[in-house]
């Protein structure tokens, strides 16, 4: 009997989890640190609630439901169907995301091609409801691939028709057109979430993938949570083999980015949302957040971030080898918040000066110290507290090592425990300790240190106060050892 899924084109892997098990983690991700996430689908028109409007207007005693009523009338007059004329677009401009986010210090991009609501922002010939038929009448994941790439940045894709299945069935409770039955090609079966999904939809969700994947050879394929379900266990290993083969021959290294153990590690790289991880992983990994708290897509009232959160959580994550994929919320006409593109060009303007100790970087044999611990997995960011004067994280370049303060320092010194004399973990002579944005006309500029037994004790130049961004007073410090 055949396995589920596509054929497997020629190349390194089967569609075995033994030969997948070969994969390694291409450079480009290992080096990149920072992407960029985007929610942007008929979810933004509403901008209420969250990105699962779709889902919560159809449940009785959600705000998203009464919320709806009241302004848009009775869900079987007016459905979420409806708010595709009105995913306008007018100032989607791809050139200018892609520039904001290279601005920002990102090295690659990923769209939401399809979230759970089966809209697909991409010209597709499986999906009629697509973003090049309807609404803003573009190819969105297109346009952007084609701005993103010509800005030597990676592109990526984020997927999540896995959860169609059921997506949608709080409107078979009540008098709908999801009920209706005329909209199936878009509210998807709608079926309990109990309930398996079919092979027909299985068959279906494997070919829209390999739709996606053969349309736009995205360097990152995002799956959502959901494909851990043992129903899509048997087609994942095809798709992978599929996918890492297809972008071989196109001399591109590619990542599939999974979540709650929907793969065997080692074949793909681990994601975790909204959270991160309380030790430094032997393998890269991947932490995914917002800059709002509150939802991944544009909604009214957003609660944000401040830029000097978002950067620790990037240091953090890779003190610990993982790389973040930061996401930002554009409105329902395409346009981007003013607050989260001026937290995006502060995050690129400390990267600027900073990012040597982070791009390219590798972890050190511990990933940091200091009092404030990192709840570990999934949606723990909500649980973290804030960093303080003595919370430092360590990352590697070539021979040096970076000290990263993940607050400003008090009494303009930085005392670091890890670095003490008698301490086995830092074994090479010092040659000399630097601040990075702070040099001479030619040189780097040397600070004065005292390496003690217990500590390693420097102070930072007198125009540290003056010349820091104050958004993010992260100081980092170089040190060179000894040939």
């Amino acid at each position: 009997m055949t396995a589920p899924g596509p054929e497997v084109p020629g190349g390194p892997f089967l569609p075995t989890w033994e030969s997948l098990a070969g994969y390694r983690v291409p450079d480009w991700f290992r080096d990149a640190k920072l992407g960029i996430f985007v929610h942007w689908g008929p979810y933004s028109v509403p901008a209420f609630g969250n990105e699962w409007y779709a889902r919560n207007m159809y449940r009785a005693g959600k705000p998203e439901y009464e919320h709806h009523r009241k302004t848009y009338g009775p869900q079987s007059e007016f459905g979420f169907k409806d708010f595709i004329p009105m995913l306008t677009g007018e100032n989607f401009d791809p050139d200018a995301w892609a520039t904001l986010f290279r601005s920002a210090g990102a090295q690659y991009v990923v769209p939401v091609a399809e979230h759970h609501d089966g809209f697909a922002m991409y010209r597709s010939e499986l999906n009629p409801w697509n973003a090049a038929r309807m609404g803003p009448k573009r190819d969105v994941v297109g346009e952007l691939s084609r701005a993103v790439r010509d800005r030597s940045m990676v592109f990526g894709v984020s997927w999540h028709r896995a959860e169609l299945w059921w997506f949608l069935n709080g409107g078979m409770t009540f008098d709908s057109d999801v009920r209706s039955g005329r909209y199936a090609s878009l509210y998807g079966p709608a079926q309990p979430q109990e309930m398996p999904p079919s092979k027909q939809f299985l068959d279906e969700w494997a070919a829209h993938t390999i739709e996606l994947i053969d349309a736009y050879q995205p360097q990152m394929l995002y799956f959502d949570w959901w494909i851990h379900r043992p129903a899509y266990r048997p087609y994942l290993p095809r798709l992978a083999a599929h996918y890492y083969n297809r972008l071989e021959a196109a001399g591109l290294g590619s990542v599939i980015s999974y979540k709650d153990g929907a793969f065997p590690a080692g074949t793909a790289v681990a994601d975790i949302e909204r959270g991160s991880s309380a030790v430094l992983r032997p393998e890269p990994w991947q932490a995914c957040t917002s800059i709002a708290r509150n939802a991944w897509c544009h909604v009214e009232g957003q609660e944000y971030k401040t830029a000097q959160e978002v950067a620790g959580t990037l240091i953090d994550v890779v003190s610990k080898n993982g790389s973040l994929l930061l996401n930002v919320g554009p409105k329902a006409d395409g346009s981007i918040v003013e607050y989260e593109a001026e937290l995006l060009r502060t995050l690129g303007s400390w990267l600027a000066v900073n990012g040597e100790a982070i791009y390219a970087s590798r972890p050190w044999a511990v990933f940091g110290e200091g009092p404030t611990k990192t709840a570990d997995g999934g949606f723990s960011e909500f649980k973290r507290q804030q960093y303080g004067p003595h919370d430092f994280r360590f990352t590697t370049r070539e021979e040096c090592l970076y000290v990263i303060g993940l607050a400003a320092p008090e009494n303009g010194r930085m005392d670091i425990r890890s670095l003490g004399a008698d301490l086995t973990l830092y074994q090479r002579r010092i040659e000399r300790i630097e601040l990075l944005g702070h040099s001479g006309e030619w040189d780097p500029i040397p600070l004065e240190y005292e390496q003690r037994a217990d500590l390693l004790s420097v102070r930072l130049p007198e125009s540290w106060e003056n010349g820091h961004l104050k958004e993010i007073p992260f100081p980092v410090l170089k040190i060179t050892p000894s040939a």
